[in-house]
């Protein structure tokens, strides 16, 4: 294997963690909305915490896609191609979820409606993208061309249902914990998201647990030892969420859960070792040799990658230094 394809194969996951870590937040608020919003003030709450950032957010998504096309034709197009139906499921969520923040503060006619949107366009990609990972991980039908060979009901297998559902359990973590760092502090609000945050980070721990068992007991063929990696990154992701039960303070408790993304993603990634796409028959899974693209094209896309990613982050910092602090009624205007 080429020093530059393990290279961006770390990329890639660095990408999906900063990914996972920022629009997870906004994606797990935004399912959480109606639960959570008991009048139109807490409504607005939710609105304007997710508001300034969503669309940065989703930066790092794209990138990722990006940074698969420039690394790995190969898994870039099985991906895209085979998942086309899910990806485009994701992408009608997200369409969904932009137009209903954007048009509901000049539509007050059709708020219901807007709502609705809001948390439909936010739980598809929340629940979808642990489906891929999912299928992405445990394998799915290719033939010797490298191309899906399944239909889109293959892909809600039980395991990948499972890794849905972790997926989207953590970003309700996410979600709360950022739903009570942003709303004042001695809200209602607040108070009822901190205590949803702690039950949903319980519920999470069982849902792990059960993905595990089904990873290591039904997914994973026999013979393959649990990767020492994976089981780091198991107990990283363990400890996160304890510590988020536990966390004195709602940044402490949001920060943890970022830990915990970090945890999921490596977890997925070390399983997933040395392939890009498991496959059902072993022989046809795209790795990571065979789908890196020549030195030369990862070494140019590195270079980018050096210049563009730290520019991405300066912009977060701006953006989250300048939208710092819990809102206030004034600053309900989203």
């Amino acid at each position: 294997m080429s020093p530059l394809a393990f290279i961006w194969f770390l990329l890639i996951g660095v990408l999906i963690s900063g990914y996972f870590i920022l629009d997870g937040f906004d994606l797990g608020a935004g399912v959480l909305y109606p639960l959570l919003a008991k009048d139109e003030t807490e409504r607005a709450v939710i609105r304007r915490a997710i508001g300034p950032v969503w669309d940065g957010n989703e930066v790092w998504v794209l990138t990722a896609g990006g940074a698969l096309f420039a690394a790995f034709g190969p898994a870039y197009a099985t991906s895209f191609s085979g998942f086309y139906l899910a990806i485009m499921l994701v992408l009608f969520g997200l369409i969904l979820r932009a137009v209903a923040l954007e048009f509901r503060a000049h539509d007050a006619a059709w708020s219901s409606l807007y709502d609705i949107l809001f948390t439909v366009g936010s739980f598809l990609p929340a629940l979808l993208y642990g489906v891929a990972i999912g299928n992405v991980v445990g394998g799915v039908n290719l033939n010797s061309h490298g191309d899906f060979a399944g239909s889109f009901f293959d892909l809600l297998n039980p395991f990948a249902l499972c890794c849905g559902l972790l997926g989207l359990s953590h970003m309700l973590v996410q979600g709360a914990g950022w739903i009570a760092l942003k709303a004042p502090a001695s809200s209602d609000l607040a108070t009822r998201a901190r205590d949803l945050r702690s039950k949903l980070a319980v519920a999470e721990i069982v849902i792990f647990a059960l993905t595990s068992v089904v990873l290591f007991v039904a997914v994973v063929p026999s013979g393959v030892e649990i990767r020492a990696l994976a089981v780091i990154f198991a107990l990283v992701f363990l400890a996160a969420m304890i510590a988020n039960l536990k966390a004195p303070s709602d940044l402490l408790a949001q920060i943890f859960a970022s830990l915990g993304c970090v945890g999921l993603v490596g977890v997925a990634a070390s399983t997933l070792f040395p392939n890009l796409i498991r496959a059902t028959d072993p022989a046809y899974s795209i790795t990571i040799s065979g789908a890196a693209n020549s030195d030369l094209t990862l070494a140019i896309m590195l270079g980018i990658a050096c210049i563009g990613v730290p520019l991405v982050l300066v912009y977060h910092v701006i953006a989250y230094r300048i939208f710092r602090g819990r809102l206030e009624r004034e600053d309900l205007t989203y």
